[in-house]
Parts: C-alpha cells; sequence; structure tokens
C-alpha cells in the first residue's frame, strides 16, 4: 500500500507511475481524493486534541471551584466539559469514517512501478530482459504433447481428479508422483544450499494475511474462500510466509532475511479454452517452493538479482531452455513494484511457458503488513519485500516430459537422478 505521505510529496511520480500500469484520468482521481481524505484526517485529529487539552484544563478548574465552594461556577464549568466531550465524540466517529473511506481507496491503488518497467499494457509489450538461453530439443517425429504423455506413460490422471474433485485438479501417480517429489525435495535443497530458512506454513490464511501481500482485495475473486471460517486457501506460499513478519520491528543488522517453503497453490482462474490452458499448463491446484527476502531498502536490488541468478542456475542444471522477460507496466501484478519472469520453451507445443515470477515490492507490502526496522539512527522505516517462484512444478514437468521425450522413454535430466531413483521412464 503507497504512503499518503509520498502520494503528497511525489504526486507526479505517482500519477505517472500508475498511467503506465494503464490508468485513466477516472482512476486517477483515487490520488487526490486519498489526499483529501487524509487532509480531512489530520484536521480533525488537531481539532480533537486542542478540545482534550482544553477538557483537561477546564476539568481542573472545575475541581477547584468546588473546592472553594463556588458551586455555581464549577457547575457552569462541568457543563461546558460535559458539552466538549459529545464534541469529541462526534470528531472520533468522523475520524472512524474518514479512516474508513481513505482505506478503501488506498486498497485499490496498486504499486508504482520501478524506472526499469518498460511502458505497455499487455504480455505482448514486456520486455525480453534475456533471451534464449540453451538449446531447443530436437524431438523424434511422433513427438507428443505432455497431456498425451501423461496418459501413455500413466503419470497424472486429470478424469480421476476431476472425479475426486473437479476440472483443473491433476491426480499424480506412479513416476509421475515420485518425479513431482523429486522435483520439490530438489528446489527446495537448492533454496536452503543458498541460505534460505525452510518452512511448512498453513496453507489456509485469515482475511489479514491476504491484506498484507496485496492479494486482497485484489485477487479476491481468484482465491478459494472459506465463508464459514472467513478464511482463504493460499494462492501461493508467499502469502503465510511474508506475514510472519507481519506487526513485528526489526533490527537493522537482522537483514537479510531468508525463508523458503514448499505449499500447494490454490487458483480459481478459469482461463480461456484452447492448448494454452490443456493439461498441466493452467491448473487450479499445482506444487510451488516459494523464496521470499525481507531487505533494506538499500540493498533490495542487490536481492533481486541474487534470487534471478538463483533461479536461473535451477533452469540450467534441469538442462531447460529458458529466457527471460522484464514485465511492462500493464502486466505486472497489483503489488510489484518490478518483476522478471522465466520461461521455458516447450518443443512439443512450440511455445514459452511461464515458470517464475521474481519481484521486488519495495515497501507496497511492508506498509500493509507494518513490518519495519530501526536504522544506525534509531528511526524506525519500512523495510522491503521480494519474493520469487523457484519454480513453479506444473508448467516444469510439463517441458520436463515433453523435451526429454524420446523412442526409448522421458530422459530424467541427471541433476534429478538422486532424488528419482531412476534416469528413465519407459511405458
Amino acid at each position: 500500500m503507497l504512503q499518503v505521505s509520498f502520494m503528497r510529496e511525489f504526486k507526479d511520480q505517482v500519477l505517472n507511475g500508475l498511467k503506465k500500469r494503464g490508468w485513466d484520468a477516472e482512476k486517477l482521481q483515487f490520488i487526490d481524493q486519498a489526499i483529501e481524505l487524509d487532509n480531512r484526517r489530520k484536521a480533525i485529529q488537531t481539532e480533537n486534541d486542542q478540545i482534550l487539552s482544553q477538557i483537561k484544563k477546564l476539568s481542573a478548574e472545575v475541581g477547584g471551584f468546588f473546592k472553594s465552594g463556588e458551586h455555581e461556577k464549577g457547575n457552569a464549568l462541568k457543563s461546558e466539559v460535559t458539552g466538549l466531550k459529545s464534541k469529541t465524540e462526534e470528531l472520533e466517529n468522523e475520524m472512524r469514517q474518514v479512516k474508513l473511506n481513505l482505506d478503501q481507496i488506498l486498497y485499490k491503488i496498486p504499486n508504482i512501478p520501478n524506472d526499469l518497467v518498460p511502458v505497455g499494457l499487455t504480455d505482448e509489450d514486456n520486455e525480453v530482459f534475456k533471451d534464449l538461453t540453451g538449446e531447443i530439443p530436437s524431438l523424434h517425429d511422433g513427438a507428443k504433447a505432455h497431456w498425451d504423455l501423461i496418459e501413455d506413460y500413466n503419470l497424472i490422471d486429470f478424469k480421476l481428479g476431476a472425479k475426486i474433485t473437479g476440472s483443473g485438479f491433476p491426480l499424480y501417480r506412479g513416476k509421475g508422483a515420485k518425479l513431482q517429489r523429486a522435483l520439490i525435495s530438489y528446489f527446495l535443497d537448492k533454496a536452503i544450499d543458498a541460505g534460505y530458512e525452510e518452512f511448512i506454513p498453513p496453507h489456509i490464511v485469515n482475511p489479514d494475511s491476504g491484506f498484507g501481500t496485496g492479494s486482497l482485495p485484489d485477487k479476491d475473486g481468484q482465491m478459494y474462500y472459506i465463508e464459514r471460517d472467513n478464511l482463504y486457501l493460499i494462492p501461493t506460499a508467499e502469502v503465510p510466509v511474508t506475514n510472519i513478519y507481519r506487526d513485528v520491528i526489526l533490527k537493522e543488522d537482522d537483514f537479510p532475511i531468508k525463508m523458503c517453503a514448499y505449499t500447494p497453490c490454490f487458483r480459481r482462474e478459469a482461463g480461456s479454452h484452447g492448448s494454452e490452458v490443456k493439461g498441466l499448463n493452467r491448473v487450479h491446484q499445482f506444487d510451488k517452493i516459494e523464496i521470499v527476502q525481507i531487505a533494506h531498502p538499500d540493498k533490495s536490488y542487490e536481492v533481486l538479482d541474487q534470487m534471478l541468478k538463483h533461479v536461473e542456475g535451477l533452469l540450467q542444471e534441469l538442462e531447460l531452455p529458458y529466457r527471460i522477460l522484464r514485465l511492462c507496466g500493464g502486466d505486472l501484478t497489483f503489488a510489484s513494484a518490478l518483476t522478471y519472469d522465466f520461461e521455458v520453451y516447450s518443443a512439443a507445443q512450440k511455445r514459452w511457458l511461464e515458470v517464475s515470477s521474481v519481484s521486488n515490492f519495495e515497501t507496497f507490502q511492508s506498509n500493509r503488513m507494518k513490518l519495519r526496522f530501526k536504522n544506525a539512527d534509531g528511526k524506525t522505516q519500512l523495510a522491503h519485500t521480494l519474493n520469487g517462484s523457484a519454480l513453479a512444478l506444473a508448467r516444469i514437468v510439463a517441458s520436463l516430459l515433453e523435451n526429454n521425450q524420446t523412442e526409448e522413454g522421458i530422459v530424467i535430466p541427471k541433476v534429478l537422478h538422486p532424488y528419482t531413483g531412476f534416469d528413465i521412464i519407459k511405458k
């Protein structure tokens, strides 16, 4: 969430940033509305403080009059104090309403894009930050897309998943389940080796956690909601893990804070029909390893570079052809200031599949969560938060199956052999 003080001081920067996201004049009015409401909040606070000070002074005088036997003057002042107290109640009620209205506006305003974010409104405007790395495999005649391979090799059953739950919930089995578990263990081990502390967080969160990371109210319609308990299934481990430090004041020497977690992720997004959402390309439940860092504001973009290198190293060891995109303003998530997407090339589908997003949120999440630290001068300021997929398994599995298919079977990358216990999957 943006700070009103920042909007007031750097209004042109805020407006230009929101225009980069594709905001029109009607939405841009939120900025003036937020500033006006905050001005009213300050005016109410000042008036209320003055009245409270006056009440304190008059109350002391009331006691003096009664002690000296001047009851008439005492009662007159007492009546005046009662009237002033009624006024403070009115001001406090107005203050609550103004704060509520202000929060409702602030929750609608996304983060301001970093200067590096390219101009554009759709994914077609994203900038290729690093072009194709690795060789696109030359597949044998009759090579198939992963949705056919998983049936041929009996690795994942979408029909049984639909029977148990519904469409978009895959059931992994046999060597498909073993490959999934191997990837999870491999990604976690690599994160731990890189200094990340592993967590196993709850897979269900309360609304405060959803608001803290910016998932609510922005992604309310895409999250599974448990109405009876007022809880949400997590769309990513970013939500519970980052909220570990909600309402926490850190010390400057606590940085960097590095956390990782494996969780299933739940998303209601339905998507369109066709190959782009077929098979594992888009599902309602998928597994992901998330890396999260809480960083000093002066160091967060160095940290972002480190996280990019970490994800890149995973794709190199898996021997998958990949590229890195820098997302344009219109394709950024609500909370992000700068995001890089990793895509792997699917040789069977002949298209790119997104497998990771790595983002710096700067102070947007920490302001919502009141995640702060004390600097060397003893002053309190907001920390920066970052996160990244390392990696999202559904499309990684799809690309591994498609790119490594041979006439003899599906070859497993060498780095996974200690985890799978096999080097090839045969029919």
